[in-house]
């Protein structure tokens, strides 16, 4: 199992300077969850920053690694606004593949709950050993990236039930 940071709001640091949240240069938000894991797991930054800033060349790069890697299972760690179109575009390459996006929508360091929670929910659902395909994991759901979405209104990602839009 391989780890990739790619940044977004679960990485985001106060900046006390001029008063913004920040995506660090940085694993440091991950490394602390896995501190207080018993087994240890392989860990890259590959990317650090906020989704909405993600290009198709960052996502390129994401699939490139994931093609080059000896690991079959991945948990990319990623900003919630557009996990769902890096998840789609990485379920258009692999099909030998086990990917997990997951983020936070507070960041670790303001809210060290969530972020634990879905990154341990992550890497539990991967020790399982699911099918392959891509997954999002966020807010208690893990499920096929296109069966899950972000409920913007309400902060929020919930599964999505066909005919209820």
């Amino acid at each position: 199992m391989l780890i990739l940071n790619s940044g977004g709001t679960f990485n985001k640091i106060y900046n006390k300077i001029d008063g913004e949240l920040e995506v660090p240069y940085n694993n440091d938000a991950i490394e602390q969850i896995l501190q207080t894991y018993e087994d240890s797991y392989d860990l890259a930054g590959v990317v650090y920053k906020d989704s909405l800033e993600m290009e198709s060349e960052d996502r390129k790069m994401i699939a490139n690694i994931i093609a080059h890697s000896q690991d079959k299972e991945f948990v990319l760690v990623h900003g919630t606004d557009t996990m769902d179109k890096t998840a789609e575009f990485l379920d258009t390459i692999f099909e030998d593949r086990v990917i997990v996006l997951v983020g936070a929508m507070k960041p670790f360091e303001i809210d060290k709950v969530e972020a634990t929670l879905n990154l341990g929910m992550a890497i539990g659902f991967l020790k399982a050993k699911p099918q392959n395909g891509v997954y999002i994991c966020m807010s208690g759901y893990i499920a096929p990236w296109d069966k899950i979405v972000k409920n913007h209104s309400d902060g929020k990602f919930e599964l999505y039930l066909e005919g209820t839009e």
